[in-house]
């Protein structure tokens, strides 16, 4: 079983090539992959190295927890992995982790209400309003 490691703590101008030859120099087996801003391709500072052998994974945080590279200090642990059915994804999961409840999709938004305004319509509008307010009123509806 692989284990995946945080490297955090990365400069926006990231030479991946650079970093994956620091990785290999520690241990074989390492795959790294740096997250990368979809607007700006800028490094958004941080990614995620798989590691196929644990003992090497323990020497890279040993040896690169701390350690500068490109005038930042270097930030490696190991990381957790999200269950599939968490919720914290942008691709559709459940916000509230699969509670019964609330969640930002099962709201709805109050477009109209007919409780009484607490303040007196736009006054641009108020005679065009009142003339609405009027045939609606005088408006039979069938039976």
């Amino acid at each position: 079983m692989s284990v995946r490691l945080y490297i955090g703590n990365l400069p926006q101008n990231v030479n991946v090539k650079e970093l994956e030859a620091l990785l290999t120099s520690i241990g074989e087996g390492i795959k790294f992959k740096a997250v990368f801003d979809r607007d700006t391709k800028a490094c958004r500072g941080f990614g995620f190295a798989n590691i196929k052998d644990e003992n090497v994974a323990n020497e890279l945080i040993e040896k690169l927890n701390g350690q500068e590279f490109n005038g930042n200090k270097l930030r490696v642990e190991r990381s957790e992995r999200k269950d599939s059915n968490s919720g914290n994804s942008r691709r559709g999961g459940n916000a509230n982790n699969g509670n019964k409840g609330s969640s930002r999709k099962d709201v709805k938004k109050v477009v109209h209400s007919d409780a009484p305004m607490k303040e007196a319509p736009d006054p641009r509008w108020a005679g065009e309003l009142s003339k609405l307010k009027d045939l609606l009123a005088n408006q039979k509806t069938p039976a």
